[in-house]
């Protein structure tokens, strides 16, 4: 398949929808959709540095969905949140600026260990985001260390920031699942649509592509939003810990194999 993309078979469309749609669902739930998506995206033919920015197209699509259904909802508090747009952001795009000029492997070996953490974290704290506690810091500090370092890291890499978002949200400012993974897609977004503006500067986004598998993602981040809201916390927290394992495992075979 050419590079380009300007025209795509039906049955390479359908994989693209199908794929954003799965990538959305799960994504929205508990992060953890760019292990879909960008494997389906190079697999149709789409080189590495075109696929990241592609991947960033169809994933605001999804991220930006769930995002208006949780607020509808009531799940989000834009009040306190704001800081942490503002500051993602700025982390978003000297990311994606520095992906451009540096290597990434250091992250690449740190952050597979680092979300192995996670997933044994919350395995072994049955309890964890049950219900809101106690914040261990302001909100705006919060928002001012954590958003600048996970908007950087998803600019300049990506896997898991969801989850590292998710875990945070709940050990840091305590709140609990259901509000941290609204809160998650909040920053994803902002980070998703910063990052995609600096890959569309770049050259790096075949549309046409992303427009499709943007589709599917609205569908699947609906449907999976949907369902986080009518369920208790412990569906989201088997969940977010199955993505997480899925997650971990991928990276360490891309990593270390």
């Amino acid at each position: 398949m050419e590079a380009s993309l300007d025209s795509l078979s039906l049955f390479t469309g359908i994989f693209l929808w199908s794929g954003g749609f799965l990538a959305g669902f799960v994504d929205s739930i508990a992060g953890g959709g760019g292990i879909i998506s960008l494997p389906v995206l190079l697999s149709v033919g789409i080189p590495p540095h075109q696929a990241l920015g592609t991947n960033k197209l169809q994933g605001s699509f999804g991220s930006f969905t769930a995002a208006v259904n949780y607020t509808r909802k009531g799940l989000v508090d834009f009040k306190t949140i704001l800081p942490g747009i503002l500051f993602t952001a700025i982390g978003a795009g000297l990311g994606t600026i520095a992906i451009q000029l540096l290597s990434a492997a250091f992250l690449k070996h740190v952050i597979p260990l680092l979300l192995a953490a996670v997933f044994f974290y919350t395995l072994f704290s049955p309890d964890m985001g049950n219900r809101e506690s106690a914040p261990k810091m302001t909100a705006r500090l919060f928002y001012l260390l954590i958003g600048l370092i996970l908007g950087f890291y998803d600019g300049f890499f990506g896997p898991g920031t969801g989850s590292l978002w998710t875990l945070l949200f709940v050990l840091l400012l305590g709140l609990d699942l259901k509000k941290a993974t609204a809160h998650t897609k909040i920053t994803n977004f902002t980070s998703n649509f910063v990052a995609l503006s600096v890959f569309i500067i770049g050259g790096k986004v075949l549309f046409l592509a992303g427009f499709i598998m943007g589709c599917g993602q609205m569908v699947g981040a609906y449907a999976g939003s949907r369902l986080v809201i009518r369920s208790g916390v412990g569906f989201v927290r088997v969940f977010f810990l199955t993505v997480v394992a899925v997650t971990v495992a991928r990276l360490f075979y891309v990593t270390y194999s």
